[in-house]
């Protein structure tokens, strides 16, 4: 099997995802659900990614898709189409599962993951975490982490459009 199709297989649909989560719940294995768009993966995403995984046996990835993120960031975003986004994350070996929603939040995700910890970063407080309710009325956790000071998508589009 190619590398490539190595990471492809890290691509779930919600059926397959369903199948996997459980097996991981019959080994017994702390799921760590986290989201986003990941438009331009930079440090501070690769660190937030490694921190999360840290918090459980396997991470579960829920990526917004183009027209979310679109409907979330505006017309001019994705910069990186949801296939790039989904491979890259893929690539991370601490990284076990990356499945796509089109909504605008991922709350009907999380219902389906119910994961044993949620994270996002410490810019939201658990009370504004969508699915913190959810998770923490089924015996998950939700945690918080911080991100690394100066690293962020949008500071990146910016560099980028200063230099034009």
């Amino acid at each position: 099997m190619s590398k490539l199709k190595n990471l492809e297989e890290k691509i779930f649909d919600l059926d397959r995802l369903k199948s996997g989560i459980n097996v991981w719940r019959s080994q017994r294995k702390k799921i760590v659900f986290t989201n986003g768009c990941f438009d331009i993966i930079h440090l501070g995403h690769i660190d937030y990614l490694a921190k999360a995984a840290d918090l459980g046996d396997k991470l579960i990835i829920g990526l917004n898709s183009d027209k979310s993120t679109r409907s979330i960031k505006g017309p001019s975003r994705p910069i990186t189409d949801e296939r790039s986004r989904s491979l890259v994350l893929a690539s991370f070996s601490f990284v076990d599962a990356v499945v796509f929603f089109d909504d605008e939040t991922p709350l009907e995700l999380i219902k389906i993951v119910m994961p044993d910890v949620l994270v996002k970063g410490a810019d939201y407080t658990i009370d504004q975490i969508v699915g913190s309710d959810t998770v923490i009325q089924n015996g998950g956790s939700v945690q918080t982490l911080d991100y690394i000071p100066g690293y962020s998508t949008t500071l990146i589009e910016q560099k980028i459009k200063a230099l034009n």
